[in-house]
């Protein structure tokens, strides 16, 4: 009888740590005089508050946008920015923002969720409703699984499992859920037998968007952690036959007077630099095709040459106001890059490069906060974009342009995210198998 008493008495104790109200981040006004650390500090701080504050209240996890626009829903929120929510997550809790339990419950409401959400041969779908977890199509055929947003959310996920390490049954059902939904993704099944991965399948459509993954884009994390799977891998020739044969890999010229090894014209938007090394270390990362610190680096460079350089005469582009990637404008949504300019500038560009430029990235911090900040500084950071050319100003944010900037900064501050994801033994395994050396594998 006592024994069954402690039972009773330890399962209301546990659902009460459950449902405890989590603590409300306040939101900070411009604060002039800032330290360079202060300043940080605040921008990441700010910045959380969307994947905090304003997370879907029923399911945690990050909404695709805070505006409703372009005809999205109130309900909608997104895989691959929820995996970047899970590893600011992370941050907050070490920065004491909030308190490690308090981040243990949110992340465990979060995999209890997508526990139960719609999977399609283990992948999740780019959107999700926040309420019941079926699948919201993302385009008239995009219904099913997404293999890349899939990579994006287990980014976050196993972060966390390696975080939350703590011997409590919170923290061990974090471990134990991640686990079995990393070992359910179907990695090999997204090949269709061929030496290339596909990004979507849907049961409806079926491989109608026949949208093969070839590189050079933000996608190399998705061939890594197909090679990494326990149980669905993919081979070698996957990746070095599939993921290499994009028209846009490799590159070779010079631009600005520096070198890129790979990618498009000018490198494209500066994201392909950003989503993939959210967890993968860039640092001393290599194999056969690139170093990978210096292709994200130079990329990085030629996108704030060619702002300083500014050939269309845009005003407000120059050494302290830079960077160029995809984001919302004032005609829509673009993935801007030196070959889409349309003006615009968005912030996650510039911070998200912390590691690669740090002198410049603060130079553009603090004309951000500094000389914009009662323009473009809101309750979750900084908005989208901006255009002083077109005197345009975002009101919107994005889950997968703010979580970035936390991430990002983060490892250039401490390395934290880094130092946890390429600790993974299932990621170092799909390392070595694809060639890559980094001083992190063991």
């Amino acid at each position: 009888m006592r024994l069954l008493r402690f039972a009773a008495i330890f399962s209301f104790c546990y659902l009460c740590y459950q449902v405890l109200p989590a603590q409300e981040i306040k939101a900070e006004p411009l604060k002039r005089g800032l330290s360079d650390d202060e300043l940080l500090e605040a921008v990441q701080k700010q910045t959380f508050r969307y994947f905090w504050d304003f997370a879907h209240p029923i399911s945690g996890m990050a909404r695709e946008r805070s505006n409703i626009a372009f005809e999205y829903g109130s309900e909608v929120v997104t895989t691959g920015g929820t995996g970047f929510g899970l590893m600011a997550i992370i941050v907050a809790a070490e920065r004491g923002w909030v308190t490690r339990q308090q981040a243990a419950v949110r992340t465990l409401k979060i995999v209890d969720f997508l526990w139960k959400a719609d999977i399609f041969h283990g992948a999740f779908p780019h959107w999700i409703n926040g309420e019941t977890g079926k699948v919201i199509r993302f385009s008239p055929k995009d219904d099913g699984g997404d293999i890349v947003e899939t990579s994006f959310l287990f980014q976050g996920l196993l972060t966390a499992r390696q975080y939350f390490n703590a011997d409590n049954p919170t923290e061990s059902q974090i471990r134990n859920k991640i686990l079995w939904m990393w070992e359910g993704v179907e990695w090999n099944w997204y090949t269709q037998g061929q030496n290339v991965l596909y990004w979507h399948w849907s049961p409806n459509n079926g491989w109608s968007m026949n949208h093969q993954i070839h590189g050079w884009n933000e996608c190399l994390l998705t061939y890594v952690l197909a090679a990494a799977s326990p149980k669905y891998p993919i081979s070698p020739e996957v990746y070095h036959q599939g993921w290499i044969n994009g028209y846009n890999f490799k590159n070779g010229k010079e631009y600005y007077n520096t070198t890129l090894p790979l990618g498009g014209e000018y490198g494209g938007p500066l994201f392909f630099s950003h989503y993939s090394f959210l967890g993968l270390d860039p640092r001393g990362l290599k194999d056969r095709y690139a170093d990978y610190w210096m292709q994200n680096r130079n990329h990085t460079l030629i996108n704030r040459a060619y702002c300083v350089d500014n050939p269309k005469n845009y005003k407000g582009y120059g050494t302290k106001s830079w960077g160029l990637t995809a984001s919302d404008n004032h005609k829509g949504y673009a993935a801007h890059s030196p070959t889409e300019d349309l003006g615009v500038i968005t912030p996650t560009a510039a911070l998200s490069a912390f590691p690669y430029t740090p002198d410049e990235s603060m130079r553009a911090l603090k004309y951000f906060y500094n000389h914009l900040g009662e323009k473009i500084w809101s309750e979750y950071g900084f908005v989208d974009a901006f255009s002083e050319h077109h005197n345009w100003y975002a009101k919107s944010h994005l889950a997968i342009d703010q979580g970035p900037i936390i991430i990002m900064i983060e490892n250039y501050r401490t390395g934290l995210l880094w130092k946890l994801f390429m600790t993974i033994p299932d990621l170092q395994k799909g390392l070595k198998k694809l060639g890559f050396e980094s001083p992190q594998i063991k």
